[in-house]
């Protein structure tokens, strides 16, 4: 997966999570599968900026950024700020 196609599907994910907010809103679906989706949403977000940050860390410094692996989502979100 290249940057472009990991941008593509943040953008896709940012507009699925925009989705169930309004399905929410809509009465469409009720706040326990809204949160349950959403946060599966957010892990899944979180392991492509990983994704992403490490193929331009890699590019900055002459690496190959195709060498670069998405990592465990149990790894990403254990990261503090």
């Amino acid at each position: 997966m290249d940057q472009e196609d990991i941008l593509r599907r943040i953008t896709g994910m940012v507009d699925d999570e925009k989705r169930l907010r309004a399905s929410l809103e809509a009465g469409e679906i009720d706040p326990a599968t809204e949160r349950a989706r959403l946060a599966a949403l957010e892990r899944e977000l979180d392991q492509c900026w990983d994704l992403l940050r490490q193929r331009r860390a890699k590019a900055e410094y002459g690496e190959n950024p195709d060498t670069a692996r998405a990592r465990p989502i149990s790894e990403v979100e254990g990261y503090e700020s």
